[in-house]
């Protein structure tokens, strides 16, 4: 996790004198100007302060600056160094590491560890380091808080990760029990990439073995961050480093929508754990998976043979629902009726393969025949010479009807056209909250049938499934 670190000196002195220390180390993390640079000292002045004190010294609203940088967990500025400021009242969600170099106790002491303790993604808890040994004085502000009411627990004993760590390691140890992932720790980038496909493959191919492998690694992750710098977090560390690389792939392609994170965040593991994956050479990514390269249209007929053909058939089935669900997702916002019909048949066609009354091969098949047929539908729309937004309002009108085939195609391409051009003309930024407005524009579709002959038993179900499909293709218009 990209978080914040906090350095807490005794002395205004010490401040600038440790900023200078540290920019020796790394000279890339100074910069003069405020919006810039990794590190800053915070702390206020005199007109009688040395002037190697002055470039530390920053205006009421300089300061405010850099505080917005620091709140902000993209912001490239990581480290400040306060003596007494930002120690209480001062809330930075992301903040993750203290260390701590000034006398406190009491209240004051609780407060500033409450600094890097707050809520902040899968953030298990924020790490004080201290330099002068606190541990007495913490214990009495401890009792304190609790005599106080206080509730909850400040502070977690190191010995208790260290069990759910191991516990967590032993789990996942046992789903993955038989595969060799040697590579990943001592192989080159090539063969370390090459191993997850086949990781993920093994585990696909268990029941609920996703599920179980981002439930366990999620939580051996938090408790490894509380656990290091224990030894046993530490031999552990590469095995932690495969399992989070395997957690992370599978999240991309089998965790629903809804559960998508915005931000996929593993507490300050990266900074840890195993060895980059970085190389000199050049990596091509689909051919460590085993295929060529796709065509732009993921639904190519090129690249779903390529799926179809893969060795790690739970793998492919679910790359191919996850492409097949995101390609859908995006229909959804201009076509109603033909997204809807698609994702009924996709959720269909998983449910039997979850429940395991078909194997992996032959959902891939119906899949792939799936993705196919999804394909020639959004060509149809050139074939029948309409727009997305006409050919939307076209299968809103329930074209697989019969009564309503009678009228052809002409005519129902006529009435889609038609109600492109009036709906456009017609809706208002609220139409869709303004009942009046909506009455109004039911009124017109109404009309529109009739004047074309439309079914008067059918007019009522079109006219409620037309305003639907409007719905949809305003918020796409508007955007």
């Amino acid at each position: 996790m990209n978080g914040k670190a906090m350095v807490v000196c005794m002395s205004r002195r010490i401040c600038v004198d440790l900023y200078n220390q540290i920019i020796k180390l790394q000279p890339g993390w100074h910069e003069k100007q405020l919006d810039n640079g990794e590190i800053k000292v915070v702390m206020t002045g005199s007109a009688g302060d040395p002037e190697h004190y002055r470039p530390h010294l920053y205006t009421k609203q300089g300061r405010k600056t850099i505080e917005n940088r620091f709140k902000n967990p993209k912001d490239p500025l990581k480290m400040v160094i306060v003596r007494d400021m930002w120690l209480t009242g001062f809330n930075v969600p992301c903040l993750h590491s203290m260390y701590v170099d000034k006398p406190m106790k009491g209240h004051g002491l609780m407060q500033t560890i409450a600094r890097v303790n707050r809520v902040f993604g899968d953030k298990p808890g924020g790490l004080v380091v201290d330099y002068l040994g606190l541990a007495h004085e913490l214990k009495q502000a401890l009792a304190n808080y609790t005599e106080g009411g206080g509730k909850g627990r400040p502070t977690i004993d190191q010995a208790e990760a260290v069990a759910v760590m191991l516990e967590k390691y032993e789990i996942l140890c046992g789903i993955f029990h038989g595969f060799d992932w040697s590579k990943f720790v001592d192989g080159t980038a090539a063969e370390r990439l090459a191993v997850l496909p086949a990781a993920m493959e093994h585990v696909l191919a268990q029941e609920k073995g996703s599920e179980r492998v981002l439930k366990h690694v999620s939580e051996l992750s938090m408790a490894f961050a509380l656990a290091v710098p224990q030894p046993e977090a530490l031999r552990i560390q590469d095995d932690v480093g495969f399992f989070q690389a395997v957690r992370s792939q599978l999240a991309k392609i089998v965790r629903p929508p809804i559960q998508e994170r915005r931000e996929e965040v593993d507490a300050a593991l990266k900074q840890l754990v195993s060895k980059s994956v970085s190389s000199d050479e050049v990596i091509d990514i689909f051919k460590v998976a085993g295929l060529d390269r796709p065509d732009i249209s993921i639904l190519s007929d090129e690249f779903l043979d390529e799926i179809r053909n893969m060795p790690q058939k739970n793998l492919a089935a679910e790359m191919l629902r996850k492409l097949l669900n995101d390609e859908i997702k995006a229909l959804s916002r201009r076509n109603l009726i033909q997204s809807k019909s698609f994702s009924e048949r996709l959720e269909e066609t998983v449910l039997k393969y979850q429940n395991r009354t078909i194997e992996a091969a032959e959902v891939i098949a119906e899949l792939v025949k799936l993705a196919r047929q999804f394909k020639e539908a959004m060509a149809r729309g050139e074939k029948l010479d309409l727009r997305d937004d006409e050919i939307a309002f076209y299968d809103a009108l329930g074209t697989n009807d019969s009564a309503v085939r009678e009228l052809g195609d002409e005519t129902l391409k006529a009435i889609a056209r038609e109600l492109v051009y009036k709906v456009r003309k017609s809706v208002t930024i609220d139409w869709t909250l303004r009942e009046s407005a909506r009455a109004k524009l039911r009124v017109m579709v109404k009309r529109i049938l009739r004047k074309y002959n439309y079914p008067p038993d059918k007019q009522e179900k079109a006219t409620t499934t037309v305003l639907s499909q409007a719905e949809v293709l305003c918020r796409e218009w508007a955007a």
